[in-house]
């Protein structure tokens, strides 16, 4: 922000008005990134300094090697995972992994559920993570795994071969 743009027209030319305007212009621009940046350290989506801090109170390991959206998806999933674990708690710390639709399918008389991706293709990354996480929410008692969704060969049939040549294998899978 110019503040010489504010004041009257009469002060345009004025050497010692634009060269204090000019000087506290910078201040108030350095004063407001300082607060816009201070602001997205309060929250986990923008937070970037302060993430060591989150991490500590939720209890989870702290590793800076790990890029800073990941080290927020551990923390988001950990909100999630707080409370009484339900079918729906579940669910919405594996979106957070997989950033698609998942769905909890439950097997009452095996004590086990399945974590279905059908929101997104192949492989989630980060299935490392996503797995230690759900260890630590669901009642011990419970087993689980994972269902992957890729595409069939009818997925793909209207393509030809020239198309499909363009693709890996997984490419295809996963496309």
């Amino acid at each position: 922000m110019e503040l010489i743009t504010l004041l009257p027209e009469y002060y345009k030319g004025n050497k010692t008005m634009e060269e204090l305007q000019g000087i506290l212009s910078t201040d108030i621009n350095h004063l407001a990134n300082n607060i816009n940046t201070a602001i997205d350290q309060c929250f986990v989506n923008t937070a970037t300094a302060l993430l060591s801090r989150y991490e500590k109170i939720y209890g989870i390991q702290v590793d800076v090697s790990k890029s800073n959206e990941f080290r927020r998806e551990r923390i988001r999933a950990k909100i999630r995972g707080t409370g009484t674990v339900t079918k729906q708690m579940i669910e919405d710390v594996a979106k957070s992994y997989s950033n698609g639709d998942v769905e909890v399918i439950e097997n009452t008389a095996d004590y086990s559920f399945k974590v279905k991706f059908v929101g997104t293709k192949g492989i989630p990354s980060n299935m490392a993570d996503l797995t230690l996480t759900i260890n630590e929410i669901k009642p011990a008692h419970l087993s689980f795994s994972f269902e992957y969704t890729y595409n069939i060969w009818n997925d793909v049939a209207g393509m030809t071969w020239d198309e499909a040549s363009a693709y890996t294998w997984e490419e295809l899978r996963v496309r």
